[in-house]
């Protein structure tokens, strides 16, 4: 049985409750991206219960709706709010939650209590599909809790994930794919100073293509989307590039009103 001094003694105290202040089969999941050295990264859990890598996730609370659930989940794994947030699908394959690692025996052992195969945690779930973007270096994923790991991990080089979790991370692509031809998503991804290549790279990264170099650029300066500094970028053997920064003011229009890069 688990020690009620053990940091997961909280979380196995959730799995055996009856579940009075969580909704019933309806979760989140959440597909938090970052980018980091020209990498589109997903951030992963692995918890001490289960064997394969999984998506940050939980069940949403009878108080709040799912994009409020969506938020906290990243809260909790990021550390950050006011995160761009998007949904993107619902899931709901029949057996999409089944896991063979994860079962009554095991919960039974770990909290000493008898479970079987009624209890709810292990009934049908469907899963809100949301994806999340945040600046790579503001995440800190050594502060992880309940004994969890937290990682990035490069889009094209996932580890073996739970449930249905690879493909819900291909839909999530895919959307993203989509939504940056109209949102000027790179404000969450880069640093406040960037360069027009450093950008575009980005761009090139999500959708992996390559895009026109001026075209691009012209854009998004003529949009106001983002303004030019007076201040370039020192780097050896080249012309050093000027840096640039988003305007707040027009990159929320545009997330309102929508924009169109192609």
């Amino acid at each position: 049985m688990i020690d009620k001094t053990d940091k997961l003694y909280d979380l196995y105290q959730f799995f055996t409750s009856d579940n009075k202040d969580y909704l019933k089969n309806l979760a989140v999941d959440n597909v938090i991206f970052g980018y980091h050295e020209k990498e589109l990264k997903v951030l992963l859990v692995n918890n001490p219960y289960t064997e394969p890598w999984m998506l940050p996730g939980g069940y949403i609370k009878k108080t709040e709706d799912v994009e409020t659930a969506a938020s906290r989940v990243a809260l909790q794994r990021t550390g950050l709010r006011d995160l761009f947030l998007k949904q993107f699908k619902v899931f709901s394959t029949p057996g999409r939650n089944k896991d063979s690692h994860f079962t009554p025996a095991l919960l039974s052992e770990l909290t000493g209590k008898k479970i079987d195969k009624n209890h709810w945690l292990f009934d049908q779930i469907a899963t809100v599909g949301f994806y999340t973007l945040v600046e790579f270096s503001k995440v800190d994923v050594d502060g992880s809790t309940h004994d969890e790991k937290v990682k990035w991990f490069d889009i094209n080089h996932l580890p073996s994930l739970l449930h249905d979790h690879n493909k819900i991370i291909k839909e999530a692509l895919q959307a993203l794919r989509h939504h940056i031809y109209h949102y000027p998503i790179g404000y969450e991804l880069l640093p406040e100073k960037f360069t027009l290549p450093d950008i575009r790279i980005l761009y090139q990264t999500i959708l992996g293509k390559e895009m026109d170099d001026r075209n691009f650029a012209r854009k998004l300066t003529s949009l106001g989307i983002i303004e030019k500094l007076e201040e370039i970028k020192h780097t050896r053997g080249h012309r050093s590039p000027y840096l640039y920064s988003f305007n707040k003011e027009m990159y929320n229009q545009a997330l309102d009103h929508g924009v169109f890069f192609s």
